[in-house]
């Protein structure tokens, strides 16, 4: 099974390559306090229609190059659009399961 990530593009500076920022939260196991925690992936991107801050699912493929092992599925949705941070999380957790 091929894992499928939800993140914000970070930067789209190298050629048809975006960084993405996927962020989890989990609960300590010790503290009980939830915990956010970032890494940020090489997503391989042939289209050059992302822009940073957009919202992507990327997937897990063979590797690409040094660092890049996944590509670019879909954009889910525009940062800097008229849908509220609420809304885009709502949508993002609706794909997310």
């Amino acid at each position: 099974m091929k894992k499928s990530l939800i993140g914000q593009i970070v930067s789209t500076k190298m050629q048809k390559t975006v960084v993405v920022k996927v962020e989890r939260k989990f609960r300590h196991p010790f503290y009980k306090k939830v915990i956010k925690r970032h890494k940020k992936y090489k997503a391989h991107n042939e289209k050059f229609d992302l822009r940073e801050g957009d919202w992507v699912k990327i997937v897990e493929t063979r590797p690409i190059s040094k660092e890049k092992h996944f590509i670019v599925e879909g954009k889910i949705s525009d940062d800097k659009s008229d849908i509220s941070k609420s809304e885009q999380k709502n949508k993002i957790e609706k794909i997310k399961s």
